[in-house]
This record gives C-alpha cells, sequence and structure tokens, in this order.
C-alpha cells in the first residue's frame, strides 16, 4: 500500500464540480482519499493568458503501483473530457502526482516527486494543509518548509465552495 499525493486542478466550466467528480473516480479507481485540502483559486503558472484555476491536493491509499496510477489518472482526464492541445492551457481536469511515498522516479511517463512542485506555491499550499511535515525526498524538507522558501508570487486564494 502506497500514500500518494496527487494535486488535481480545473480552470474550465463548473471547476468545483471537475474537482469534485474527479474525487470520486479517483476514489473509485485509484484509491481510498485519506486527506484532501481546501479549494484553492490560483492565478495561472506558466501560459497566463486563460481563467484562474480551482486546485486541491489529495492523499489517497492505493495499491496500484506507481505507472499504473498515473495511467489510472490519465485515463480519468480522458473520460471527464480533457483533451491536450496548448501546453500549460486551460482545461476541463489536471491531475498530477506530486509524490508517491519516498520514491524517486524518473521515467518518460513519470517524474517522482513531480520536478516542480517546490517552485509552484499553487501545490505547495495545499500540500502544506495536508501533510504539512511530509518530507520531500530529494531536498529533504518539509512542505511548510518548501513553501517557505518558495519564491513564486501567485497569488493563491482559499475558496469555499
Amino acid at each position: 500500500m502506497h500514500l500518494a499525493y496527487l494535486l488535481i486542478g480545473s480552470n474550465l466550466g463548473d471547476k468545483a464540480t471537475y474537482l469534485k467528480n474527479a474525487s470520486s473516480y479517483i476514489q473509485q479507481q485509484c484509491g481510498q482519499i485519506v486527506k484532501q485540502s481546501s479549494f484553492y483559486e490560483t492565478e495561472p503558472w506558466g501560459f497566463t493568458e486563460q481563467p484562474s484555476f480551482l486546485n486541491q491536493a489529495l492523499c489517497i491509499k492505493t495499491d496500484l503501483a506507481p505507472t499504473h496510477l498515473m495511467r489510472a489518472l490519465l485515463q480519468i482526464e480522458s473520460l471527464m473530457g480533457r483533451t491536450r492541445t496548448i501546453k500549460m492551457g486551460p482545461r476541463i481536469i489536471d491531475l498530477d502526482i506530486l509524490q508517491i511515498d519516498q520514491q524517486i522516479i524518473n521515467t518518460p511517463l513519470l517524474q517522482l516527486p513531480h520536478p516542480a512542485m517546490h517552485l509552484r506555491r499553487f501545490a505547495l499550499i495545499p500540500m502544506a494543509e495536508i501533510a504539512p511535515t511530509l518530507l520531500h525526498p530529494i531536498l529533504n524538507k518539509t512542505m511548510t518548509q518548501l513553501l517557505t522558501a518558495c519564491s513564486d508570487e501567485t497569488n493563491v486564494q482559499k475558496k469555499i465552495v
């Protein structure tokens, strides 16, 4: 059994409903959700000419191997209507694995921990909410320490939905 930390996001349509639907699919197909953060409204990062995002971090218990979990998440994205046209562009749903246990993986399909997690407040703020003392397996710092050191100035606000 693995503890997997996911970041889910949407910036099109009824974002909160998309996140709730994605959580249901994840619970059915990937594993039990044991923790979930608040929802956070976030300015776009990277490609900024698009609507704001709604993001949430999840911690799931899964017996899926990391690559199988990634494939399951990609299938859920497809099932929900995600199409990949513009890199970092607008999307109905985005499901990312940030970290699984203390595993380090570097393959074309999956990089763990997520290579940019420590650079992005929209990932670190919800992660610090649900797993403040979780250690990054390469940087050997907690999520709270990574958030404190993060130079990203993107606006991230807790959102009641």
